[in-house]
């Protein structure tokens, strides 16, 4: 475990931003932090950044309890851009990679090869100012990776690119957790935390609602809904699934027919196949699980 907090408490005046707040951050993973807007997530964020202390509870990093020099093994990227804007863009960077420990010759090189990869050499000795959000955010990205720090924290990471970036930066983070590095997180972006996730918490209101491996998350959230497309007599396979199966659709398709339908309770979906394949060909075969936007949606609404 990389990181872990333990019953984070922080208050703002009259607003509780968090409230007794715990997660836990595999190693080598990709963590994704969800949440409405206001919820406590950039909060939380802040303080694994050390940028604000908590009022209570205490975070855990690497091993030890968190510590100053521990900056050094972050890597953060917040939402709000700050780029100093009359720098030139290579000097700008070199600043910032001198100010994460590297040498002045290791700082140069690696932003040379980084500067190519994401195809911004070309604006070395432009100034910041010139820069479109999406170009400027590219940078930052770059120089928030270029120390291989052992943690990277992305706030809102995809805020401002077009698809063929997003697409990049997804490779580019998929690729740093490759090489051990462990992401958090924090989107809005539903469909990214579905391809990306290992893990998720869903803060809510301050407090940590949900939290775990996303696969057994979407399973447990699921409905005992399935959906089969077949060939054969429809009316023996309602025979066979009479009792302890809900009918919710069937209908002819272009080549078979298609229907869905709802267990009564969690079904061991080889007994499902056994009453299927009695009188009908199946053609296909799925349960439909529902979507991380559906469960974020239905925790959210269910919790005001």
């Amino acid at each position: 475990m990389i990181l872990k907090t333990e019953n984070i408490v922080k208050q703002f005046a009259n607003h509780l931003a968090l409230d007794n707040v715990s997660i836990e951050v595999p190693q080598a993973s990709i963590y994704g932090l969800l949440g409405p807007n206001g919820a406590g997530k950039t909060t939380l964020i802040r303080i694994i950044n050390q940028i604000t202390a908590p009022d209570s509870g205490k975070v855990f990093f690497d091993g030890h309890e968190l510590h100053g020099n521990d900056v050094y093994s972050i890597g953060y990227l917040p939402e709000e851009r700050g780029l100093y804007k009359k720098m030139k863009v290579g000097e700008q960077a070199m600043y910032l990679a001198r100010l994460k420990g590297l040498s002045k010759h290791d700082a140069e090189k690696s932003l040379k090869t980084w500067f190519e990869k994401f195809e911004v050499q070309a604006w070395w000795n432009k100034k910041v100012e010139e820069l479109s959000k999406g170009m400027a955010q590219k940078i930052q990205f770059i120089v928030t990776i270029l120390h291989k720090p052992k943690l990277l924290i992305f706030d809102e990471p995809f805020s401002g690119f077009d698809p063929i970036n997003v697409n990049l930066l997804k490779n580019e983070i998929l690729n740093l957790k490759k090489e051990g590095a462990t992401i958090i997180f924090s989107t809005h972006n539903m469909a990214s935390v579905e391809e990306l996730c290992d893990y998720i918490t869903l803060i809510n209101k301050s407090k940590n609602v949900l939290s775990g491996q996303i696969d057994e998350i979407r399973h447990n959230y699921g409905d005992n809904i399935f959906e089969i497309d077949y060939r054969g007599e429809t009316l023996k396979l309602k025979e066979n699934l009479e009792g302890n199966y809900q009918i919710l659709n069937d209908c002819e398709q272009k080549f078979f027919r298609k229907m869905t339908i709802k267990a009564s309770e969690k079904e061991n979906t080889n007994v499902l196949l056994s009453r299927i394949i009695r009188d009908v060909e199946i053609v296909n075969f799925r349960e439909i699980i529902p979507s991380m936007n559906d469960i974020f949606i239905k925790l959210v609404e269910d919790d005001k």
